[in-house]
């Protein structure tokens, strides 16, 4: 049967000041790495209502409302 003693794995109290501080840098810089996530830009309604009346001419709302108005 296999043991702890077994696997080799340096504990950290046998190990140097140095190796020591090393190694809780490595394993400190391994848990920040960030998790990279693609975004994708939303637009709301209220982005579009802004975005067709910036473009909305006089003559194309009348014939809008007449479109409208014609059901």
């Amino acid at each position: 049967m296999a043991t702890i003693e077994d696997l080799d794995f340096t504990s950290i109290v046998d190990e140097s000041t140095d190796e020591a501080i090393e190694r809780l840098r490595q394993i400190r810089l391994s848990r920040r790495a960030p998790v990279k996530k693609v975004s994708t830009k939303k637009t709301t309604s209220k982005q579009v209502k802004k975005q067709v009346t910036k473009n909305l001419s006089s003559d194309l709302a009348k014939e809008l409302l007449n479109m409208i108005g014609d059901d």
